[in-house]
């Protein structure tokens, strides 16, 4: 993987290596080539109107510390990383259209968009992509559906997100639901045993659960997403050596599970927090424009 800084981007790049991009996504999104990629997953700022936080936190021993533990014992909290963003936006449709005409582009003929998002924007941004793709092109709706976090009293506990997801055309896009993995039956004793040990097909409602607090996936990047969500739409939606985009990379999910399922990839992120968390992630060798790009 390279690491580039956008300022140094040739006026078009020829994909060769897989690519971290640091910069603006409206800057990097004109200089990629049309029609190169499988598909393209996105997970932009919601506009929740408030900062992102994440910490990262280390428990030690020091008996002068401000935590009891196990039999007495005194610890203190070390802070070892404080991840933050701003969440808002004036006009959150006309900050993603032009992206979204550039993430268009950029698809093959037979490439997919999934663009996820939270239910509060979900049925505005659907009638900007309605406009730029076609609703002809419309292919799903998917429901992330988790349980973790808050619980209000006077609503029902807000507990999924929204995936849209679009064609560039609906006579030619690429899907193989054989290439995703399966999901036990709610009622296995109503169908054969051998259906039961297969499992069955995802459905456009997904139960999976939040990156575990505690768990190896965990970045400590705000607003990081389970690698088992994205797994699924890359394996459906790209082809083994095809190439996957992400220009609101975050903490590299995509880039780590392209890798994975031996596809390449192009990650985009201006915050230089997200590039560190996903340099870390996926590695990388020193900046530099490469053979790979003119």
């Amino acid at each position: 993987m390279r690491i580039l800084d956008a300022g140094a981007l040739p006026q078009t790049v020829v994909l060769g290596d897989d690519l971290l991009i640091e910069g603006d996504n409206a800057q990097v999104l004109p200089r990629l080539p049309a029609g190169a990629f499988d598909m393209v997953y996105i997970d932009p700022p919601f506009n929740t109107g408030r900062t992102q936080r994440r910490s990262t936190l280390r428990v030690v021993r020091d008996e002068d510390g401000d935590r009891t533990g196990f039999q007495g014992r005194r610890y203190r909290s070390e802070l070892l990383r404080a991840l933050a963003y701003e969440d808002s936006f004036g006009d959150y449709l006309g900050f993603l259209a032009p992206r979204l005409e550039q993430a268009r582009r950029v698809l093959a003929d037979h490439g997919t968009l999934y663009f996820h998002i939270d239910p509060r924007e979900a049925h505005y941004c659907k009638l900007l992509l309605d406009e730029l793709f076609g609703r002809e092109c419309f292919l799903n709706e998917i429901v992330w559906a988790y349980d973790f976090g808050g619980r209000p009293k006077r609503r029902w506990p807000a507990k999924h997100d929204t995936i849209l997801v679009y064609v560039k055309d609906r006579a030619r896009y690429h899907f193989d639901d054989d290439e995703v993995d399966r999901e036990p039956y709610m009622a296995p004793g109503l169908v054969t045993a051998e259906k039961a040990a297969r499992g069955k097909r995802p459905s456009d409602v997904w139960w999976h659960t939040i990156v575990p607090t505690n768990g190896a996936e965990k970045t400590g990047y705000p607003t990081q997403k389970p690698a088992g969500i994205v797994r699924r739409m890359v394996a459906a939606s790209s082809r083994p050596g095809g190439w996957c985009l992400d220009f609101f990379a975050g903490s590299g999910t995509l880039g780590a599970v392209a890798r994975e399922l031996g596809r390449r990839f192009v990650l985009v992120d201006s915050s230089p927090e997200a590039i560190a968390v996903t340099t870390q992630r996926l590695g990388g060798d020193d900046p530099g424009i490469t053979a790979g790009t003119r």
